[in-house]
């Protein structure tokens, strides 16, 4: 059972302090401090290095511009994620299981790190083809026609209704018509998105 606890990655420091050694993963921590509550608005130049305890321009040794930095941090939650997404996984991943736990490890994060969520998939120059989570979803679905769970003819795009389905349920639970539903009705009807996803992708293709 998958519940949607609106809390934290455990073991991320909730504000970053810069003493001495590597200045761009100390600002790149202030950011995700910033972020983390505050969404991509939240990010400064100047409020990062006020997190981390230096001078505007020294930000501007490691990072051109704000959204250098920003690219950085998108690129630092992309990982969490996708750690996050990892531990979701059965002890023996097969079949469609492994692409529940993708679905529902997406949807868990988005649900309990929406700043970090907005600034992974919604801040300028986001990018979603190349990030770990696309490409956890991207290994399931070769997994699973390696073992013959999923037919080849499907296989071609399947990625992109999988990653609307639980993209579009974790804007609804957070913006949308959802977004009062309590933990309970999240759980059942993000399974069931999951579930209705995958047995269509595994499904005829349905084309002409």
């Amino acid at each position: 059972m998958y519940t949607f606890a609106r809390t934290g990655v455990n073991g991320l420091a909730e504000k970053a302090g810069y003493h001495h050694g590597d200045l761009a993963t100390a600002l790149v921590e202030a950011g995700l401090a910033l972020t983390r509550a505050g969404g991509p608005e939240a990010l400064t130049i100047r409020a990062a290095t006020r997190q981390a305890g230096v001078s505007p321009n020294a930000a501007y040794r490691h990072f051109a511009d704000r959204e250098a930095l920003l690219a950085a941090v998108g690129s630092a939650i992309e990982t969490r994620m996708a750690l996050q997404m990892a531990a979701e996984f059965p002890a023996a991943p097969a079949g469609r299981s492994l692409l529940a736990a993708v679905g529902l490890g997406y949807i868990r994060f988005a649900l309990a790190e929406p700043g970090w969520f907005s600034v992974a998939f919604f801040s300028a120059g986001a990018e979603v083809s190349d990030s770990p989570p696309f490409l956890a979803l991207v290994a399931a679905l070769d997994a699973m026609v390696a073992e013959g769970s999923l037919a080849l003819e499907s296989r071609d795009g399947a990625e992109w209704p999988c990653w609307s389905a639980v993209h579009g349920f974790a804007e609804l639970a957070l913006r949308g018509p959802l977004r009062g539903a309590s933990a309970e009705q999240l759980d059942a009807l993000a399974a069931r998105t999951v579930d209705d996803i995958i047995a269509g992708v595994c499904g005829a293709p349905g084309r002409d």
